[in-house]
């Protein structure tokens, strides 16, 4: 019943206040301050959450751990962040580049979203490592890989697409979960748990290209799944290549 519900409008507590006046309206175009990898590290042991906008693949290859992969390049990139991240929790970007960090600050501007961002990591994911740090990373799997594990040895499928998408077409025995009901949202709370899989199960993630699912498996890893494979190309690469998909009623879809 909760997944029905629509979702909050993305830092929708920051649009009241804002809305309100408690929240000053900003005036100038907002600058995100450059931090440094040890001061990045000390904010999120006080709570901050590091928003790394960089693709699914650079995310993949190497990311700071418990951070949440929402792509610069999405549409929606404000409206993502202010989904998937706490609303209480400051955010520290991690971008390609620093004029990459000052356009994400800009766009969470028209959500509001900018009053939370503490700042960016000066250097990126390069200067994370050089000052010693962890990184860690998210293997990609093609849907050609995808479709040979799936006759051999079972390896779990999570689809993190909308309902509509699910319902136009999917694969046969995987499991369905929004990405954004992974994570409470004010009209629900959060849904991770009610997955039928276990922590230190293999799952393959899926959406329609492979960035949703890229957010989906950062947050499933800052909540402890350890075998998680990002589907590059999604379900796009997958009705492309001709393999068999099933639709809502579990009738077989032309392709």
């Amino acid at each position: 019943m909760q997944e029905d519900q629509p979702l909050k409008p993305a830092n929708i507590l920051n649009i009241v206040a804002t809305n309100q006046g408690k929240i000053p309206l900003t005036k100038e175009y907002p600058k995100a301050k450059a931090l440094t990898a040890a001061q990045v590290k000390e904010m999120m042991g006080e709570g901050a959450v590091v928003v790394d906008g960089r693709s699914s693949a650079t995310f993949g290859a190497g990311h700071i751990p418990s951070s949440i992969n929402v792509q610069l390049s999405s549409s929606e990139f404000e409206q993502r962040v202010g989904w998937m991240t706490p609303d209480d929790a400051p955010l520290i970007l991690l971008m390609d580049s620093n004029e990459e960090a000052q356009e994400a600050i800009y766009k969470m501007a028209f959500i509001a979203l900018h009053h939370r961002v503490a700042g960016f990591l000066d250097g990126g994911i390069d200067a994370w490592m050089e000052a010693g740090n962890h990184a860690e990373c998210v293997p990609q799997m093609d849907v050609h890989d995808l479709r040979h594990k799936l006759s051999t040895n079972g390896l779990q499928v999570l689809d993190v697409r909308d309902e509509e998408e699910w319902d136009e077409g999917h694969i046969e025995k995987a499991h369905h979960l929004p990405y954004t009901r992974m994570v409470e949202q004010l009209t629900s709370p959060a849904m991770l748990g009610t997955l039928p899989l276990s922590k230190d199960q293999h799952v393959a993630v899926t959406c329609a290209t492979g960035k949703r699912s890229s957010t989906a498996i950062s947050v499933m890893k800052r909540e402890g799944f350890t075998h998680l494979y990002n589907i590059t190309g999604g379900m796009e690469a997958w009705e492309a290549a001709g393999f068999p998909m099933i639709d809502g009623e579990g009738k077989a879809c032309n392709i």
